[in-house]
């Protein structure tokens, strides 16, 4: 999910508070809540005042960070303790973290809310998290001076120590009791740049050997003694209902307990089959018979929905961005595209899940959430408890692209009213794999129309923008923050963000009855390929090499973007290196959450099927905080992006049906479709920007450009179709 820069605010400073100590002794440290942001008032979230830990100290100086966002793959829970671990001088050794339940105290500084999106999470909690371990060390500090009866400037502090004036030394973990009693700093000086021990320093996973061994927990594996598994049989098509249930085969399989009617998303009703285990509630749920009623809700067909599409992006839609598209007539040059891209699944490895233990005074729940905030509160309406009452665990989770932040908490309401039906203990909803690819909340299809006029040098005199698709931010808390004169942010993010360009863009948001969601990079994982195509398509009616001609456009406000374009291009040998006979060059750059990508791809084509061979990313991010975190999402990044160029990464329907149900018959990138990858990153001092997104949208049309150099096809398609070029 990418955030506009609208919301990208400064962080006001904080005020800390002490928290007590933990049963094992030591130190902890929260912080109150500024106000909140008008993202957190728009969802009518409360910003508590109450304190949180976030650090603590153990005896034998074991250091204990809390995470607070959801880690799933990204890096956080390496990333936010280094941050913490520089400041207060720790040994990264005994440095352990931990992912924070759903609480006030861990709400986004500047949001308001709990949440992992927009990759916000370092960029957001660089000062909190260095400000935090910063007052840590300096009540340490101020422990150990009153004990040997010196002045706290006397003392310094090296790996988990407080070093004396005259030789003395204590641990922390001796001297965190000790450190609680003492004032908390009003103001404490954080560390300058050069000076950094961890942060830019390339940092191995906390979480790598258990991930590597297989040892690693995830939500799905996390039960209790005596839980059972919840299936759900959900409507094929959605917002349908449940007409006639036949359950007596079910009921005949071993270890079933009970079938259950309940509700699903779009206002759907499904029938939950509950058991001893998966296995055996997957087989009462293929043994139910159920006559489904699809009379009263909409039943989309693509073919059908693309055909309105088109059409819809002949006539302007709801103004974004106006310009004057008076000289497009007369223009000595054109060019007129049409773009269009499908459903996208999030398809993360680890499916949908939650264990709930339900009780008549309390509520507690395991799952992965990148909304705990707003989970949260859905439990306990859910439930009908107080919030006090509700306890959310954050799991670590085998992925997400988005997938986990469903605003709308569909599959945690599910999950806990199948737990009030079924009321005889601990209850695990889990989905497999068809039922996340076929139970919605998708990237939504997209059809762009665009028409250029160019002068006689290939200058752009005019840029007629029409959008065509469903807004993923409409009817959500993000809602008041995000869509603005009746144009959702999200859809539109990139287009005549990052050139010199006349732009005039309008948008028609459709309804559809297909539930819809951020997916990795939001909006930009379609309009980059669209700008990004249509500018190198620009660069060769003009005559002019495509890096070029995309710096003649970038402004002087866009410094970020021409340095990472330039490195791109130095490291990749472009334009100097001999390219293998058949293989052709691409370029292409976008920047999201901050951060820009630029990429200089290397590609072939054989039997009419197009090889991606190596890719080369500069990247500017600001300061890099673990560089072996950037190179990993940015590595991650290419190979999903490739996963979008394939044949069959599409999600299609045929009377409201998803056609597709498991990875035989909707496309990922393997192995086997991974290039070479190298990255740069721009050295920098700026504060971190985000990075987890910001890999994805130029990667297809730096390759559909590559095609472009070595066919003369221009793709205006994904997946990719050279057959259609």
């Amino acid at each position: 999910m990418a955030l506009p820069r609208s919301t990208q605010g400064v962080i006001s400073r904080r005020g800390f508070l002490k928290a007590g100590t933990v049963a094992t002794g030591g130190l902890i440290l929260g912080f109150v809540m500024p106000s909140a942001s008008h993202l957190a008032q728009a969802g009518g979230a409360a910003v508590p005042s109450a304190p949180n830990a976030f650090l603590r100290i153990a005896p034998d100086g074991t250091v204990t960070v809390m995470v607070n966002r959801l880690e799933f793959g990204q890096g956080v829970d390496t990333a936010l303790p280094m941050l913490i671990a520089e400041e207060l001088d720790a040994d990264w050794q005994q440095v352990r973290s931990e992912l924070a339940p759903a609480d006030g105290p861990y709400k986004d500084p500047r949001f308001g809310i709990q949440m992992t999106a927009g990759s916000i999470s370092v960029a957001h909690s660089f000062t909190h998290y260095r400000e935090i371990g910063a007052r840590a060390r300096a009540m340490l500090i101020a422990a150990a001076a009153e004990r040997w009866q010196v002045k706290p400037e006397q003392c310094t502090t090296a790996r988990g120590v407080v070093l004396g004036p005259n030789g003395q030394r204590a641990g922390y973990g001796a001297l965190a009791d000790a450190a609680m009693k003492q004032p908390l700093p009003v103001a404490v000086q954080l560390k300058e740049t050069k000076t950094f021990r961890y942060i830019g320093k390339p940092v191995q996973r906390v979480d790598a050997r258990a991930k590597s061994c297989g040892s690693q927990q995830f939500g799905i594996d996390f039960t209790l003694p005596g839980a059972k598994v919840a299936v759900v049989a959900r409507p094929p098509v959605f917002g349908a209902r449940a007409g006639s249930v036949d359950a007596s085969k079910a009921n005949a399989i071993k270890g079933v307990i009970d079938v259950i009617e309940v509700g699903t998303c779009c206002g759907g009703r499904g029938v939950a089959v509950i058991a001893d285990g998966y296995w055996p509630a997957t087989q009462g749920r293929n043994a139910l018979a159920i006559s489904w009623d699809t009379s009263n809700v909409e039943k989309v067909s693509s073919d059908q929905q693309m055909n309105a599409y088109r059409a819809l992006a002949n006539t302007p839609g709801v103004p974004a961005v106006v310009a004057d598209v008076g000289k497009l007539a007369s223009a000595p040059r054109k060019i007129s595209a049409v773009y269009e891209f499908p459903y996208l699944a999030h398809a993360p490895l680890e499916p949908v899940n939650c264990l709930v233990d339900l009780q008549a005074d309390r509520c507690t729940v395991w799952t992965g959430s990148q909304f705990q905030t707003l989970d949260h509160a859905a439990i306990a309406a859910a439930t009908g408890l107080k919030p006090e009452q509700v306890v959310l665990h954050t799991m670590m989770s085998g992925g997400s692209f988005g997938r986990r932040g469903v605003s709308t908490s569909d599959d945690l309401i599910e999950a806990v009213n199948i737990a009030k039906s079924y009321k005889r203990g601990p209850l695990k909803v889990i989905w497999s794999r068809e039922d996340d690819i076929t139970g919605g909340y998708y990237r939504p299809s997209h059809v762009h129309k665009v028409d250029i006029g160019l002068d006689e040098l290939g200058g752009v005199l005019a840029w007629n923008h029409v959008v065509v698709g469903q807004s993923i931010s409409a009817g959500t808390p993000f809602e008041s923050a995000l869509v603005r004169n009746g144009v959702d942010a999200t859809t539109i993010e990139g287009i005549g963000e990052t050139y010199a360009l006349p732009v005039n863009l309008t948008v028609h948001h459709v309804k559809v009855n297909v539930p819809v969601l951020w997916w990795r990079a939001a909006g930009s994982s379609h309009t980059a390929f669209v700008m990004e195509t249509l500018l190198d398509e620009a660069a060769h009616a003009a005559g002019v090499d495509p890096v070029v001609y995309r710096r003649s456009l970038l402004s002087g406000k866009r410094s970020r973007h021409l340095a990472a374009l330039d490195l791109a291009v130095a490291k990749s040998g472009y334009g100097k290196k001999k390219l293998a006979r058949g293989h052709g060059w691409g370029v292409a750059l976008h920047g999201v959450s901050g951060s820009v990508v630029a990429y200089v791809v290397e590609a072939s084509v054989r039997d009419g099927v197009p090889r991606l061979h190596k890719v080369t990313a500069g990247v500017h991010c600001g300061v890099a905080v673990n560089p072996l975190t950037i190179e990993a999402q940015v590595q991650g990044a290419v190979l999903m992006a490739v996963g979008t160029t394939l044949p069959g990464s599409a999600i299609t329907l045929k009377d409201g049906i998803v056609e597709q149900r498991n990875f035989d018959t909707y496309t990922v990138a393997r192995m086997p479709d991974m290039p070479q990858v190298e990255v740069f990153i721009v050295p920098s001092n700026d504060p971190p920007t985000g990075i987890g997104e910001a890999g994805l949208p130029p990667l297809a049309p730096a390759f559909a450009n590559a095609i472009f150099d070595i066919t003369g096809k221009r793709l205006r398609k994904l997946p990719f179709d050279l057959g259609s070029a």
